[in-house]
Parts: C-alpha cells; structure tokens; sequence
C-alpha cells in the first residue's frame, strides 16, 4: 500500500462550478449562444423599464402631493430640486415615444459594454449586474440632467439624481435579463466534443 502524499492528485480540492479545467481552455466556445438575442431584448426592455419606473415615480409623487394636501398644480417647482428630479420622471415615462432612438442607443451599450463579459470569461452575475446599472445610470441620469440644466443648476442636479436613479434600477433589471438568456457560466463549462 503506498500512502498519499502532498504532490498526489487526489488531494487537491475541485475547482469552482464556474470555473472549467485548465485542459479545457481551448476548448472553449468561441461563439456563445444568445448574445444578439439577449442584447435586443434587454434593449426593449431598458425603454419599458425606463418608462414604466418613470410612470410609477409619477404616480408616488401624485399620491403623496394628494396626501400632503398640496394644490392641484403642476408637479414641478421652478428651478428647485424636487422640480428636477419629477422632470426627470416625466422624460423616464415618456421614454417610449423616443424608441426609436433609445432601444438602438440601449442596444450599442448593451453590445459594447456587457455582450463582451462572456467573450472574457466573465460568468458571475455581479459583473452583469454592476455595469448593467452603471450604464443605465449614466444614460438616463445624462439626458434628464441635460435637460434640467436648462431650468437651473438645482434643476439639473435633481433631474441627475432622479434620472440615475431610475436608470440605474432598469439597467440592474436588464443585466440580470442577459445574464439569464446568455447563462455565461454554463456556456463556459459545456466542452464542445465534435469532431466536424
């Protein structure tokens, strides 16, 4: 009988789930499966996310204005803070009128920014998720803060908040959606064992 010794291969400690044998790293997909199709649908769901979130953002304020007694007038102030961020939830909730300008400006982010995880070996769903957010963020909070900066720098400040916020809400939502339909981390593991 011969005792194990540290160089044994039986005693090392398998490898994460998501993590393939180093053998296998040629083996690799090249291609993964999905990716235009999860780009295209997280782009249409960003304008839906966008508008919905912006029309319940809405409503919120309509029932707490209601509420708190206010006057019937309009919800925004000018030039103040609150004012900004309800611009910023007026442009979230018509965001769908412009779709043929937002679902292709989603798309390009979505296919330059988060399709090119799995191509990195990337599998884990906090990347998707982080930049999805960022990326929302930053597109949403800028064209709302755009705007407002229009009526004030207090405007813009509030639309930049109000808009990132929502943005960044739908941009988590639509990287945990292509992180779903791709499933990296299972692509990742499949070895391609065809001899043609």
């Amino acid at each position: 009988m011969t005792e194990n010794t540290a160089s044994d291969p039986q005693g090392k400690t398998p490898a994460p789930a998501e993590a393939a044998p180093t053998y296998t790293l040629d083996m690799q997909p090249r291609r993964f499966k999905r990716v235009k199709l999860a780009v295209f649908l997280c782009a249409l769901v960003a304008c839906l996310s966008v508008a919905i979130i912006g029309f319940l953002v809405l409503a919120l304020s309509a029932i707490f204005t209601g509420l708190g007694g206010m006057g019937a007038g309009p919800p925004t102030g000018a030039g103040e803070f609150g004012g900004g961020f309800l611009l910023a939830a007026q442009l979230s909730a018509l965001n769908f009128i412009l779709f043929f300008i937002t679902i292709p400006a989603a798309a390009i982010v979505m296919g330059l920014s988060v399709a090119r995880f799995p191509y990195q070996r990337i599998a884990g769903v906090k990347s998707y998720l982080r930049w999805g957010a960022i990326w929302g963020a930053f597109l949403v909070g800028g064209t709302t803060c755009l705007f407002g900066l229009t009526d004030s720098f207090a405007s813009g400040l509030g639309a930049l908040v109000g808009g990132a916020s929502i943005g960044g809400v739908a941009g988590t939502f639509c990287g945990f959606l292509f992180h779903t339909i791709v499933q990296p981390a299972r692509q990742l593991t499949q070895l391609d064992v065809s001899v043609f």
